[in-house]
């Protein structure tokens, strides 16, 4: 049985994740990100793969493309491929440059194990599968990210200008970035209304808990700076 285009199929999947959503959302990392207290060097050590992580997921979004089954399907991967190249990778660019990092460094720079593991896992998900499996695997980040600022933005110190993160929470709580989420939000629902069924749903689910794991070693990763 179809599932009715009326579903939330985000909001589900978070909810039947909760735990492993929330250890994302609410990892250490995020939470001294919010009170300006990370320290500096995890943040560099962050923005450096988090640079490389994009490139990856700029290729998922090729992937998208191709994999497209309607001009629809083409012109929303295309969405999240040029929010990726123009948005995101503009803005660790930018970050990067006021820690001292040229973006020659950044994209020249060794990938750590968390790196390899998440956006390998995003590809291989959307080559064996199709584009609802690779767009379930794409949205713990995209969605996340929107959520992530949208909460630090409403702490106490997210955009106080003593936090030296106070960019990085605009830039995701702020409307050009909340649009690509709700993008990406649509996009799920779109899917899901055209070929999910119940049968396939624990399946979709095994792939959402594992990408939000591998989003919460992410931010382990920059908070310990493993290599």
């Amino acid at each position: 049985m179809t599932v009715s285009s009326a579903v939330d199929l985000f909001d589900r999947l978070a909810t039947e994740a909760a735990d492993e959503w929330a250890a994302y959302v609410d990892h250490t990392f995020v939470q001294q990100m919010g009170r300006g207290t990370l320290p500096v060097a995890s943040f560099r050590h962050y923005l450096v793969q988090d640079y490389l992580f994009l490139i990856h997921f700029a290729r998922a979004y090729a992937l998208a493309v191709y994999k497209g089954q309607s001009l629809d399907d083409m012109h929303a991967a295309f969405g999240g491929l040029k929010a990726i190249l123009d948005v995101e990778m503009d803005l660790h660019v930018r970050l990067c440059a006021g820690w001292g990092l040229s973006a020659a460094e950044l994209e020249w720079a060794p990938e750590a194990k968390a790196t390899l593991a998440y956006t390998r896992y995003v590809l291989e998900t959307g080559l064996r599968g199709d584009l609802l499996d690779l767009h379930v695997a794409l949205a713990p980040c995209v969605v996340g990210y929107a959520e992530i600022g949208t909460r630090l933005a409403a702490s106490p110190s997210g955009l106080a200008a003593g936090n030296p993160y106070r960019s990085w929470i605009a830039e995701y709580s702020g409307d050009t970035y909340q649009e690509v989420a709700a993008g990406a939000r649509a996009t799920l629902d779109r899917l899901a209304a055209r070929g999910m069924t119940e049968q396939r749903f624990p399946q979709l689910l095994t792939t959402f808990r594992q990408a939000c794991r591998l989003e919460a070693d992410f931010w382990q990763m920059g908070l310990t700076r493993a290599d």
